[in-house]
């Protein structure tokens, strides 16, 4: 199950007033089917088509924390 915290869902907006554009999908699918993963501290941060999105995966439940663009 994939859950998104208040700020990952404000995120959405904040991007697009910047004209960036992601979705829901987009970043399930950057957790779900990474080409990187890296630790964080306590967090883990997955990258994939220039988005990384930082995550915390607990009791079976990935917790989105944020997510932007990256350049390749």
């Amino acid at each position: 199950m994939i859950y998104f915290t208040k700020y990952a869902e404000q995120k959405f907006d904040i991007l697009n007033k910047h004209k960036v554009y992601f979705t829901k999908e987009q970043i399930e699918d950057v957790v779900n089917l990474p080409d990187k993963v890296s630790k964080k501290g306590k967090y883990l941060a997955a990258r994939k088509d220039d988005i990384k999105a930082v995550y915390q995966k607990e009791n079976g439940v990935m917790r989105i924390i944020t997510f932007y663009p990256v350049k390749a």
